[in-house]
């Protein structure tokens, strides 16, 4: 059996995962020694940096995207370290996002990467044999495990051999027995009752004779003798001088980490913020180690547990680094559903009804009902309108929803609560890893809402303005004006317009109330549903977009150079194949029509039903005269092949038309190729060439056709 809470668990400790990474980032070494972080920051009680946006790094890549193995290959089967291999190559760009790109031989994750293109299967990917002792055995194979942990509560075993099994494409030895422990201990945490426990649990799942062991031990035999908090500096002291980088060697060791992870784990005594402050404070690699006990002490404390000052700027909201710029925009609260409805089904359970309901792949569906949820909402205004979650009231029988404080508005105030579909570069202090951004949000789609008032004064009705704001202009798109009603649930519906080819970055309402100043408006209204859903019909234009991120905006590319000139999007492909990709991630049936102009080369085409790198269907241009439908399943297979005409330089309109398990090409109104027998029930859409060459993109447009 689950736990009764185990959503709310699983919720708890994601968050305190995102806690610890967004602590430590900025403190990472080699500029912040131990001696500076003290010097500089002393004892440390918050955040050290107000990011506007913060980019999630490789501590949050791993665990989300890795866990897509369960989903894509080992369903209704027993997990296999290939199965993770695959989820690393179909899930990152090469060379950008998802981990550290340090070089072959330099950073382990990029050396396995590239065992893994030249064949070398898991777990000889991340062998020791095959990278060295050192190599294997540094930081990565625990820090990308924290997921495993929360997909099997209370079950020690499962948890750290799946987390055997996952860390093995990258790491062995010790890097192994990093990830055994971090998920055991994870897994103890949802019923543990002291922090001792969790240890030993994670103790219990790696070899005795391990030096891994052996540090862990040496931290509990250290603090046995003084566990006053304050000596956890001493035991830090001692980390450096018996277990440190000199001893272990290579970019980041796992082992001296490991001592600072069990040093702040037991000198924070359960409680999530000082367990991320301490193994903050302790240098080293300090946004993994932070993310790790953070995951630990998220799932022992409970969401009563997660300070406000360290959840609200997270807000429910990361931006992630795989190849879908779609699910890179990441509600936590969302993610946390989809995570616990796995977490059922692996554990060969039923998940309640109502939480399968709440998850809708391809929709935006917002419900507020897990406890402190914001869902990533924001307001331009915090003078007049205050967000905060609220358990007390709800839609039905369902419990929460998002309160909006509105104070004393007069005419002429105005404040916008919005939700964010879509991420630009200057939304962010940084360009660490990378992030590149599909909007949720598309014109045509629907957006409903369902809106609770209590009004407590005020001379003049309370109105949401519905709007939409274009992110090349910065426009505010606003529709008509609703009114809201004291003490009634409200709902609220209206579709998207279209944009003129640019992207949508903000979807919400604008709050006014034109009431006198004697009677300022005062009160509260509460959105208790918020969903984005329906057919999308929008265009690209490349004249509206940029190159962010090392991307044209809204596509994310995988290989090769693409670049924007003159209203158009060129691609060039050099010793390999490039693709690039867009769109909802969990789209079915559409209509892609895009204009293409062939430069060089002799492969040039559409991509459709893409779920990931190595999953998609191309279809162009194949060779002198002739058009194919292609499959790529780790392997590229031709499934059709027609004659075509097709000369370079010309501009071809290109139509792909997908509805279930067919596939129509139609070029410049010609249906020149058919195909039924595609097995990708959905997916994104793209361009790409198979071989070295250069394509000029005009046009590019969809429009969803689904029943």
């Amino acid at each position: 059996m689950l736990p009764e809470n185990y959503l709310e668990r699983v919720y708890a400790g994601f968050l305190g995962m995102n806690v610890g990474i967004r602590l430590g980032a900025p403190l990472e070494p080699n500029e912040w020694s131990y001696e500076k972080i003290q010097e500089i920051h002393g004892d440390i009680r918050g955040y050290v940096k107000d990011y506007k946006t913060f980019s999630a790094d490789d501590d949050a890549n791993g665990p989300v995207y890795f866990i897509r193995a369960l989903m894509d290959d080992a369903r209704g089967r027993e997990l296999t370290p290939q199965d993770v291999a695959r989820a690393w190559l179909n899930y990152s760009r090469e060379g950008i996002g998802m981990f550290w790109w340090g070089g072959d031989q330099i950073s382990t994750e990029h050396t396995a990467y590239l065992n893994l293109k030249k064949g070398i299967p898991a777990p000889q990917s991340g062998s020791a044999e095959v990278n060295g002792i050192i190599m294997a055995e540094q930081i990565g194979g625990q820090i990308f495990i924290d997921t495993w942990g929360l997909l099997f509560p209370n079950n020690i075993q499962k948890a750290a051999d799946y987390a055997e099994i996952a860390a093995s494409v990258s790491h062995d030895k010790n890097g192994l027995y990093g990830a055994r422990f971090m998920a055991a201990c994870i897994s103890k945490a949802f019923s543990a009752k002291n922090i001792d426990d969790i240890i030993e649990a994670g103790l219990s799942v790696i070899p005795k004779d391990s030096t891994y062991y052996a540090v862990v031990k040496a931290v509990i035999d250290f603090y046995q003798k003084q566990p006053e908090e304050e000596a956890f500096r001493k035991c830090r002291q001692y980390l450096e001088k018996e277990w440190g980088y000199d001893k272990y060697t290579g970019v980041c060791h796992i082992i001296p980490n490991a001592g600072v992870c069990a040093l702040a784990l037991l000198y924070g005594k359960g409680d999530l913020a000082r367990t991320v402050e301490i193994a903050t404070m302790c240098s080293w690699d300090t946004d993994c180690n932070a993310g790790n006990v953070g995951t630990i002490a998220g799932v022992f404390a409970g969401l009563d547990g997660i300070p406000g000052h360290y959840s609200m700027p997270i807000n429910d909201m990361i931006a992630t680094s795989s190849v879908s710029g779609y699910l890179n925009v990441l509600d936590i609260p969302t993610f946390c559903k989809e995570l616990a409805v796995l977490g059922y089904q692996v554990n060969g359970l039923e998940a309640p009804q109502r939480l399968m309901e709440s998850v809708r792949n391809g929709e935006v569906y917002l419900d507020f009902t897990l406890p402190g949820a914001t869902h990533g909402f924001k307001t331009n205004n915090s003078f007049k309108t205050l967000l905060r979650p609220c358990g007390d009231v709800g839609v039905e029988t369902a419990r929460g929803s998002l309160s909006v404080l509105f104070d004393r508005f007069i005419e002429g105030d105005s404040s916008k609560v919005f939700y964010k579909p879509f991420y630009c570069r200057e939304e962010f202090n940084d360009e660490k890893y990378k992030p590149t951004f599909a909007p949720t949000a598309y014109s045509g789609q629907k957006v409903s809402a369902k809106v609770f008032m209590d009004k407590w004064q005020g001379g003049a009705d309370v109105y949401l303005t519905p709007y939409i704001r274009n992110s090349f202009t910065k426009e505010d798109l606003k529709l008509d004006p609703v009114t809201l009603s004291h003490q009634q649930w409200l709902d609220i519906e209206f579709v998207i317009p279209e944009t003129d080819g640019a992207l949508i970055d903000e979807v919400g309402f604008i709050v006014e109330s034109p009431s006198p100043a004697d009677n300022r408006s005062f009160g509260k209204f509460y959105i208790g549903e918020f969903r984005i859903f329906g057919n999308a019909d929008y265009t690209i234009d490349f004249a509206k977009q940029a190159v962010e991120f090392k991307c044209v905006t809204p596509f994310a590319h995988h290989r090769g150079e693409w670049t924007l000139e003159d209203g158009f999007m060129k691609a060039a492909a050099e010793e390999e194949d490039t693709s690039s990709f867009t769109g909802n991630y969990y789209g079915r049936d559409l209509e892609l029509e895009i204009s293409l102009q062939p430069a060089s080369g002799k492969s040039h085409g559409v991509i459709l039903r893409a779920i990931g790198t190595e999953r998609y269907y191309w279809a162009g241009f194949d060779g002198n005269n002739q058009i194919s439908l292609i499959e790529n399943n780790f392997g590229f297979k031709r499934l059709k092949t027609v004659s075509y005409g097709w000369s370079p330089e010309t501009i071809y309109n290109f139509k792909a038309v997908s509805k279930g398990t067919a596939v129509q090409i139609e070029i410049n109104g010609e249906l020149v190729l058919d195909f039924d027998g595609l097995d990708n029930a959905y997916g994104m859409i793209g361009l790409g060439l198979l071989e070295k060459g250069e394509t000029r993109v005009h046009r590019f447009h969809v429009k969803e056709t689904n029943e």
